[in-house]
């Protein structure tokens, strides 16, 4: 039997709760309580944990903690409904006159209305059988099987397109939620001009009071029920206030969990709404506070963004060639990082041979390069009927992936370090079926398992570094209402079509194939040395003054930044050579 080691997840802000519904609505699409198939690749009690309601119905919920701000959750209720009684337990002691005054409730969505009316058993659908079973979403039974809810769902895909109604995270939510998961923190409004939680030390501020008392016992009610607690990883808006929040959420878990992996993924979208030059600068301010203190609080950081750069003025954003993804919606953005970070996380989460978070973490951040960067192939692109071998000979001298945390991509193909994970391709692919006598055209048609063929490729791009391979045939599965932005080239398993389709044989995508790595790599200490001049260059008493009157010093400032400095200095090439990004050899040739 495989011994399960539990993860705490903490979503801090509402991108952060964005990509962490997209994230979970993808684990929940996996579960499968079918006890006649075999146990999955993944170990979902490593995420989740088992409950019961009032009634005495088993329940199966993430182990979270989600905060966010006043006016964030609209039709979510903040204890949720899995274990409501429906009764009103207040006792009114007022014997005068009572006036009343209601509230109509925010208008939910098609999705939602479809999850209500399924909850209630008033929609019936013809089940579409060729839907794998998966597990219960917003059923009140918790475990008992919903295999017709899903496929009905499934039958309506296409009549989902939340892409105008997605106003927060919780317009997309399948799955029910503890009622010790979300904390709402009434001290700042997500909407509105005033009160807004912008500035890194109004984040730092909060963690006092009843905001500290609320996060510690919800801490202790997840981990006092775990065996073998691994760590957590923290998922944190690193654009806003909530960046110096999750500075002091992370060094509370250091000092409270010492020895407890703590992975932090500092979470920020291509745009924000009614952005101006001022709030760009706290963004970039934010970007740069929290990114050190994070990592001095974490076995490793990784900022995730599809923007292409962390300064005032970045690159143009990530683009995936069978992609048609709409850069200023959240909804799509952090949809692609949910599926990232799904193969990201999957060395820790295995059934059999998984890797602890610190294992992971010690691995990537040798001489206190605790800040990573991540890459990733969304989808993998690979052809109906092809092999692994012949996918990634097909990209010759280039990698297959793009940035994925604002950093060039390096041409000389070294870095310190790296996890790479490939998610989502069947075992009798991953090998080259050449015939006996054929002559293989690439040392990779030689390899006999997949782990070879991916070890030998990754090795021909960075022959000296450290490297670690998982993979899994398991794809990330997309259940509605995941946003159909895929290639028309795509078929229902992400793969490419042979031939190209028809526009009449177009069919939803409900799987894919996903490549990432995470590495350490001279390109993240190009990005940091970047953000630390670009901020020193910046008056703030004169530009932003506002920003230094949120209760942050000038002196803890200047601190932060020549911390960033020395940490940026820390990723120079052993080798004395000068690692250079793809960007800056097309500038000298120019």
């Amino acid at each position: 039997m495989s011994l399960c080691r539990e993860v705490v997840t903490l979503q801090l802000g509402h991108y952060s709760n964005f990509v962490g519904t997209h994230w979970w609505n993808l684990q929940d699409a996996s579960l499968c309580y079918d006890p006649d198939l075999p146990p999955g690749e993944l170990q979902s009690d490593v995420l989740f944990r088992e409950g019961l309601t009032v009634g005495g119905h088993v329940t199966y919920t993430p182990r979270l903690i989600a905060l966010d701000l006043k006016g964030s959750l609209r039709t979510l209720k903040q204890e949720g409904s899995l274990y409501s009684t429906g009764q009103d337990s207040s006792t009114l002691t007022w014997e005068g006159q009572i006036m009343t005054h209601t509230e109509s409730p925010p208008l939910k969505n098609s999705f939602l209305q479809d999850l209500d009316k399924l909850d209630k058993g008033e929609l019936l659908v013809e089940p579409d059988f060729s839907i794998p079973s998966v597990p219960p979403t917003h059923s009140s039974g918790g475990t008992v099987a919903m295999d017709t809810v899903n496929s009905n769902l499934e039958h309506m895909r296409n009549s989902y397109r939340l892409e105008g109604s997605v106003g927060v995270w919780s317009d997309f939510l399948r799955l029910h939620l503890h009622p010790r998961t979300v904390s709402v923190i009434n001290q700042y409004n997500h909407d509105g001009e005033a009160a807004r939680l912008e500035a890194f030390g109004q984040g730092e501020a909060l963690l006092q009071g009843s905001v500290l008392e609320d996060l510690e016992d919800r801490l202790h009610f997840f981990v006092e029920e775990c065996d073998y607690l691994q760590g957590f990883q923290v998922l944190c808006d690193l654009a806003d206030g909530f960046s110096g929040l999750g500075s002091k959420v992370t060094e509370l878990l250091q000092d409270s969990y010492g020895g407890r992996g703590i992975l932090t993924w500092g979470v920020a979208p291509v745009n924000h709404p009614d952005s101006n030059p001022v709030k760009e600068l706290f963004h970039m301010m934010n970007f740069a506070l929290g990114t050190v203190n994070m990592a001095n609080h974490s076995s490793f950081f990784c900022p995730l963004t599809l923007r292409g750069g962390l300064g005032r003025r970045p690159s143009p954003y990530t683009v995936f060639p069978l992609v048609n993804y709409d850069s200023s919606l959240w909804y799509h953005s952090s949809a692609l990082l949910a599926l990232a970070l799904d193969s990201m996380t999957v060395s820790y989460r295995l059934r059999y041979n998984s890797s602890p978070m610190w294992q992971l973490a010690d691995a990537l951040t040798v001489s206190g390069r605790k800040v990573v960067c991540a890459y990733g192939s969304i989808p993998f692109p690979i052809m109906q009927g092809s092999c692994l071998p012949d996918a990634l000979c097909a990209y010759g001298d280039l990698l297959p992936w793009k940035p994925l945390s604002a950093c060039p991509e390096l041409v000389d193909g070294r870095c310190f370090g790296q996890s790479v994970t490939l998610k989502g391709l069947e075992r009798q692919r991953l090998v080259s079926p050449l015939a006996p006598g054929t002559q293989p055209s690439s040392s990779l048609q030689c390899a006999r398992t997949g782990e070879d063929v991916l070890d030998t490729y990754m090795r021909s791009h960075y022959p000296h570094t450290p490297l670690a391979v998982q993979l899994v045939s398991t794809p990330s599965t997309l259940t509605p209402p995941f946003p159909q932005m895929f290639s028309s080239l795509l078929d229902s398993q992400g793969q490419i079509h042979s031939p190209a389709p028809s526009t009449a044989s177009v069919s939803a995508v409900t799987a894919l194939p996903v490549l990432t790595s995470v590495q350490s790599s001279s390109a993240m200490g190009q990005v940091l040395a970047q953000l630390q001049k670009a901020c020193v260059a910046v008056e703030m008493r004169r530009s932003a003054p506002s920003f230094l009157c949120q209760g942050l010093e000038t002196g803890d400032l200047a601190e932060s930044l020549e911390q960033l400095r020395s940490l940026a200095s820390r990723y120079r090439d052993d080798s004395g050579g000068t690692l250079r990004s793809s960007s800056e050899e097309e500038e000298e040739e120019d």
